[in-house]
């Protein structure tokens, strides 16, 4: 669909709520990061960093037959504006955007990055966020004329001190996906994904 969008994939993180590697947990009959990465290419968008810090190998093993770049963070500990820092930094000189995914949201609507990349490409503003009922969620596109700005993020703002920066370069796309405002990160937030999948899956079913 896209040859100058790239997906950064957010996969660094210690897991620390969750109390084990969330990202390797079972989802759909396979690991989170796998249905992750396997959205992303479904939805159109082939050019994909997946930043990797703690646990960075049984994560890579996970996903080392996708076609995926992977990208080490170092200061993974830093929180995760230091791995959007990796990626940006890893990123060839012909990328034009990005689009920033979080590793624990395995169930974000092909039609999501779609409908971003498309607001991006008609409304000319650098900045483009998916919002559900008014709210801000994931993932958001940056276009690299914010190169330098992606490169040195504040680490107490991370993402938002661009946009705060830069509220005139905003465009808000509004969706009917309440997943887009939606994370895993402790065990209550893992079952109640689980749930809703396989109460989705019965119904289909039936």
């Amino acid at each position: 669909m896209v040859n100058d969008v790239w997906a950064i994939v957010l996969a660094a993180g210690l897991s620390t709520r969750m109390g084990t590697q969330k990202l390797l947990l079972p989802f759909e009959g396979k690991t989170i990061i796998e249905k992750v990465v396997e959205n992303i290419l479904d939805s159109g968008i082939k050019k994909i960093k997946v930043v990797l810090g703690s646990e960075r190998i049984d994560i890579s093993n996970a996903i080392k037959w996708k076609p995926v770049d992977f990208v080490i963070n170092e200061d993974f500990q830093q929180g995760m504006q230091s791995s959007v820092i990796s990626g940006v930094k890893a990123l060839p000189g012909d990328a034009r955007a990005i689009l920033v995914f979080l590793g624990d949201q395995p169930f974000i609507p092909l039609n999501v990055p779609r409908k971003v990349i498309e607001g991006w490409r008609h409304s000319g503003k650098g900045i483009v966020i998916p919002l559900f009922e008014g709210k801000r969620g994931h993932p958001p596109l940056y276009d690299l004329k914010y190169r330098n700005e992606l490169s040195h993020l504040n680490p107490d703002q991370g993402l938002r001190s661009i946009a705060q920066t830069f509220p005139e370069d905003i465009y808000e796309v509004e969706t009917s996906s309440p997943e887009i405002v939606r994370d895993i990160d402790t065990r209550n937030d893992y079952l109640y994904e689980l749930n809703k999948t396989n109460t989705h899956d019965r119904k289909n079913s039936i």
